[in-house]
């Protein structure tokens, strides 16, 4: 078997995992937020905890192993100019990912709380979203320009 093909899939399943789960997220968030429902929003941000935890914290810990893995074993150095940037981008969308994740807890809780009260949703709720929903631009580009340096893994001379 050619571990080269293995290190491949496993590695572009996982990029796949977290531009797909974090678009996914992104997407059911902002809808049931829209809607300034309650009930909508503690059950939607109830599902995207649970699926930031089992899809994009697995896929999270498995890129740079299967990165630098497959580096290695196609015999890149991990020097090359599109792998430190690579691996830059990575620790800057992990900046903004970790913030994001204590936040859609707080919003999940937040949400459950209102309903418990049947209240709506309080200013810290709507404060924490806006944070929430910006933190997603720079971290979405940073891994939509990862996803070109892998594919094009740029000379940069």
């Amino acid at each position: 078997m050619d571990w080269i093909y293995v290190l491949t899939w496993l590695h572009v399943i996982g990029a796949a995992v977290l531009l797909g789960t974090g678009a996914g997220i992104a997407f059911f968030m902002l809808m049931a937020n829209r809607t300034n429902d309650a009930v909508l929003v503690a059950h939607t941000a109830g599902i995207v905890v649970i699926a930031d935890w089992v899809f994009t914290a697995t896929a999270a810990v498995a890129q740079p192993i299967t990165g630098v893995l497959l580096a290695l074993a196609i015999g890149w150095p991990l020097t090359e100019p599109w792998i430190l940037l690579s691996m830059g981008l990575y620790v800057f969308v992990g900046c903004f990912w970790l913030p994001v994740v204590w936040i859609q807890r707080e919003l999940r809780n937040i949400a459950r709380e209102a309903v418990a009260a049947a209240a709506p949703l309080p200013d810290r709720y709507h404060r924490l979203y806006r944070i929430w929903f910006l933190c997603g631009f720079p971290a979405f580009f940073a891994v939509l320009v990862i996803f070109w340096l892998m594919i094009t893994k740029p000379a940069f001379s």
